[in-house]
């Protein structure tokens, strides 16, 4: 990839040139593109290192500083900002994926595998940023792509544990604890994929995949949650 190109993306989604571009295309380099490039000798882990520090950082004081609630509810809104499908969907959003080096094989890897290297590269990045131009422009880069989604979080509810929460929910709406059944299993074993259902009674309220049974299960409960909020709402509207 030409260099030309990353310093391109940082003028346009970052909004700054780079005085040592490199930090930025480490950033986007995955082990298994040295692992397969003998030339290249630096991949992104020890920037992820980095920036995953300052993000959780500067998520920690925003909300220390914005919302005046105990230690455990602070932790959990973290968590729902920082967590791999959040910071994955930010890279996706950025559009540096095309930027990012693979080797043959991880470029043929599952979803899930792309989701995890593209959330690991935006902490990389976080990294590049915070080394190249400061901690106030990774402040601002954090703020900008990361913490503007609070709301949505909070509007939602994702901060909770959604399995608890979809229980409490069923309980509370149609007095019934929620059950999980497995509706599909597919894949060969070392890259299995799981479909379960969250019923309601006889009611399916949410599905979900994922590579084990309890990240199905987290899915469809977190699509439980969904239809129970909408329900909600409209009660009280």
């Amino acid at each position: 990839m030409d260099i030309n190109a990353y310093q391109e993306f940082a003028k346009e989604k970052l909004g700054f040139s780079f005085k040592d571009i490199n930090l930025l295309v480490t950033a986007l380099t995955h082990r298994s593109y040295v692992n397969e490039h003998k030339t290249t000798h630096e991949h992104n882990e020890r920037l992820e290192f980095l920036g995953d520090a300052v993000l959780e950082l500067v998520s920690s004081d925003f909300l220390y500083r914005n919302y005046d609630e105990p230690e455990g509810i602070m932790t959990a809104l973290r968590a729902a900002l920082v967590r791999t499908e959040s910071i994955g969907a930010a890279g996706k959003e950025l559009g540096y994926e095309p930027l990012v080096r693979l080797s043959r094989g991880e470029k043929q890897g599952s979803e899930r595998a792309h989701e995890v290297i593209l959330a690991d590269c935006f902490e990389a990045v976080i990294g590049a940023i915070y080394l190249d131009q400061g901690y106030e422009a990774a402040k601002e880069f954090i703020s900008k792509h990361i913490l503007v989604k609070i709301d949505e979080i909070l509007e939602e509810g994702s901060w909770r544990d959604p399995k608890s929460y979809v229980q409490e929910l069923a309980q509370k709406i149609d007095g019934v604890t929620p059950v999980y059944r497995t509706l599909k299993e597919e894949g060969p074993d070392h890259d299995k994929k799981f479909t379960v259902g969250v019923y309601v009674g006889n009611d399916l309220k949410g599905t979900g995949t994922g590579h084990s049974k309890q990240e199905a299960q987290t899915a469809a409960a977190r699509e439980g949650v969904k239809k129970y909020r909408v329900l909600e709402n409209k009660h009280k509207a």
